[in-house]
């Protein structure tokens, strides 16, 4: 909204729970379960790509990371329909076989092959989120406050907060808010320490492994719908070292294991639109958030400032009775 020149106050207060603050910022445009592409896929990454690399002028930040994602398949029966995956228009434009030869990813196991998807990076969410809110912040623009809907008070011309008022609220309250349609999902994952393994690029064989540096390697991530709140559980640890050990057959050392809610939505898709005379949500981008978060917060300006429609499979409406 600062870009078309609009006057932004942000509140903000830091809240446990939260999956962007342990985000690792994967970007993958297809779905590994089906291996069918995500939705608007080759939209999305133009437009996110776009806005990180921007982002990183203004803020002198590496923030978009470009990687290819390699795919050790666990059957032979996926690899059989990644095979005929790559024999579609569509999707043969992000995923190939992978019949090269590299010395370290040809020492995993992979009996069944691997392949590639192409276009893949991924983002530094924490510094992203802690230079944002150092900048919003030497400009007066964010007050770490935890705003209820019984603090907005509705006036005739819009909405006020305290002593702070504007003609428009748009709330972004991930999986803490009470909205129609959301579904918090918790993942968690690990940062581990794998020494000489010297993985160059993300894996993927049951979980993801993302290599930040000095044999140091991100690892996740798990789904679950039930006790989101719950925080880091034995279970999820469990089953993460397992996926890896198998995939990397080295001794692992756990540094960290963390975890955090994704606000998604019962359909997947974001939620975005209306919600009162003055008021808005931004919300439901669930465990896409990174690559989703640049084309929704455009939709939702050129809906506000321009009058665009809104997308129909996004709307806020399609909730309600």
């Amino acid at each position: 909204m600062q870009d078309r020149g609009k006057r932004v106050l942000v509140f903000d207060a830091p809240r446990t729970g939260r999956a962007s603050e342990v985000a690792p910022g994967v970007v993958n445009p297809v779905s590994l379960r089906r291996t069918v592409l995500t939705w608007r896929a080759s939209e999305m990454l133009a437009i996110a790509g776009a806005f990180y690399r921007d982002l990183g002028l203004r803020y002198e930040h590496s923030f978009w990371n470009p990687t290819h994602l390699v795919v050790i398949f666990p059957t032979a029966q996926e690899a059989g329909i990644w095979q005929l995956r790559t024999t579609e228009p569509e999707t043969s434009r992000f995923v190939r076989m992978d019949t090269s030869s590299d010395q370290v990813l040809d020492a995993l196991p992979q009996p069944f092959g691997r392949g590639i998807i192409e276009r893949c990076a991924w983002v530094h969410v924490q510094a992203l989120l802690h230079l944002h809110r150092t900048h919003l912040r030497t400009q007066g623009a964010l007050l770490e406050e935890q705003v209820e809907d019984a603090h907005i008070e509705r006036v005739a011309d819009g909405v006020r907060i305290g002593e702070h008022s504007a003609p428009i609220v748009i709330r972004c309250g991930g999986p803490f808010d009470d909205l129609e349609g959301l579904v918090p999902v918790k993942g968690e994952g690990l940062t581990v320490r794998i020494p000489g393994l010297f993985i160059p690029k993300a894996v993927h064989r049951g979980v993801f492994v993302l290599p930040i540096g000095d044999d140091v390697y991100r690892v996740g991530a798990t789904f679950g719908w039930d006790d989101v709140w719950s925080g880091p559980t034995d279970e999820a640890r469990h089953h993460l070292l397992d996926r890896l050990e198998r995939m990397v057959e080295r001794e692992v050392e756990v540094l960290d294991h963390w975890c955090g809610v994704r606000p998604a939505s019962k359909d997947r898709r974001p939620i975005l639109g209306r919600t009162g005379e003055h008021e808005f949500v931004f919300n439901g981008l669930g465990s896409r958030g990174v690559v989703l978060a640049p084309w929704c917060a455009q939709h939702l300006c050129d809906h506000l400032f321009d009058g665009a429609e809104l997308d129909e499979a996004v709307r806020v409406e399609r909730f309600r009775v």
